[in-house]
């Protein structure tokens, strides 16, 4: 019985983990679309370091959180 609290805690989890990558891609997005006035300010690499870094952390938490999900339900 004390298994099945487990999984369920640690499919939450990895669902938790999944939501949140998808949000940070929504915030990636909101970034892809400012940039075309950054291009004006002269800023330009900045934003693409900032939307390399937030599209990297959002697939990790996605994969992280999906191999978590398929944990529990071995």
């Amino acid at each position: 019985m004390a298994g099945t609290f487990a999984d369920r805690e640690q499919k939450e989890t990895g669902t938790s983990l999944m939501f949140i990558g998808v949000a940070i891609w929504v915030a990636d997005a909101l970034v892809v679309f400012f940039l075309p006035a950054s291009a004006k300010l002269g800023t330009r690499m900045s934003w693409m370091s900032a939307i390399t870094v937030l599209g990297v952390m959002g697939l990790s938490l996605l994969i992280v959180g999906y191999l978590m999900r398929g944990r529990a339900e071995e």
